[in-house]
């Protein structure tokens, strides 16, 4: 995926690309084409097609590529490049923490994670407060939306979602002012939560980021169950991978990161039970680590700014059968239910 506004996101979760000619190059290229060492007649599962920057340049090692996003706007705007890869990419609209439903065996894994420059740049999809739109913010544009969230739960659960997912420390008090302001109009533009926001905290001269930066990162996070898509995606790896297999993800926060590092931690582990169970306890590493985190260079920071948060962590898959779907390894907070209160309405995940 790729992604391009100013201060619409923070250092930690920002664009992809810059504007312009590269604004669709995503960061961390050759590292990732390093860590998937892709090969002419190789099947790779790219698992965030976002604007195919991944995918072209897999496609010209000679490579197959089965491409996932959940956006139907990013399916169709790839059909022309499915059009002319002489039948070696494939399409697929479905959340990515589906993908060994769609590929049964793959050489390779890349999954760049957050959002896209295309939602950004549409302000009718609400991810930006550069520009007025609905407030969505739905990548699938199903189920729960921002609007949904923010008008209807509760202030303490909107305090958990933005303290958690955004890591604002105005948290409790941001929410409070949505409860307030919410009982006289709901909100249903992007720029009217963002101007809010900026009225009730304040913005200092020195602030580097707009006030309402980390609540949009936490709404959309939170519509999108982004957290637990990630980690569904990488117990979906383990089970798709071939045994040589590698796996490459690029995050952009530290939520995401400490989610792959923590995966691939558990994974690399090797457990040889104990005295009195030893089968109980016992396990096999199903991947072994590619090295540590790898971050963009100077070259890459200077040419797009954006590319100083991209972290790519890498592992290669053994031929251990995949363990079962632990999520208890993340150490995630509970959240709310992505339901609206008093309805039992589900968002569509």
């Amino acid at each position: 995926m790729t992604a391009g506004h100013g201060d619409d996101l923070p250092h930690a979760v920002d664009g992809h690309a810059v504007g312009g000619s590269a604004r669709h190059i995503p960061v961390l290229l050759a590292e990732v084409l390093e860590a998937l060492a892709p090969a002419q007649g190789d099947l790779i599962i790219d698992g965030t097609f976002g604007a195919g920057g991944y995918t072209r340049a897999i496609l010209a090692t000679g490579a197959s590529v089965v491409a996932i996003d959940r956006d139907p706007d990013a399916i169709a705007a790839g059909r022309e490049l499915e059009a002319q890869s002489g039948g070696r990419l494939r399409l697929v609209q479905a959340p990515f923490s589906t993908l060994d439903e769609r590929v049964e065996s793959a050489e390779g894994i890349v999954l760049d994670i957050g959002v896209s420059s295309m939602q950004l740049d549409q302000a009718e999809r609400g991810f930006s407060f550069r520009a007025d739109g609905p407030l969505d913010m739905r990548m699938a544009q199903s189920g729960l939306s921002a609007a949904d969230v923010v008008n209807s739960f509760k202030p303490g659960d909107l305090a958990r979602i933005f303290g958690f997912l955004g890591e604002e420390r105005h948290a409790g008090r941001i929410a409070r002012m949505i409860e307030a302001r919410r009982e006289k109009r709901p909100f249903v533009r992007t720029l009217e939560l963002a101007d809010a926001i900026e009225t009730h905290i304040g913005r200092a001269p020195k602030d580097k980021i707009h006030p309402a930066t980390r609540v949009f990162q936490a709404l959309r996070i939170f519509v999108n169950d982004e957290l637990g898509e990630l980690a569904k995606a990488l117990f979906a790896a383990e089970r798709a991978l071939k045994p040589g297999g590698r796996l490459a993800v690029v995050t952009f926060h530290s939520l995401e990161d400490r989610i792959v590092k923590r995966f691939i931690a558990d994974r690399a582990d090797v457990a040889t039970g104990s005295r009195y169970l030893p089968e109980a306890h016992a396990r096999t590493a199903t991947f072994r680590k590619a090295g540590g985190g790898v971050t963009a260079g100077d070259a890459e920071v200077a040419a797009n700014p954006r590319a100083r948060s991209a972290r790519l962590r890498g592992a290669i898959r053994t031929d251990a059968p995949a363990r079962s779907s632990d999520f208890s390894i993340f150490g995630l907070p509970k959240l709310p239910s992505p339901t609206l209160p008093g309805t039992g309405r589900p968002g569509e995940r």
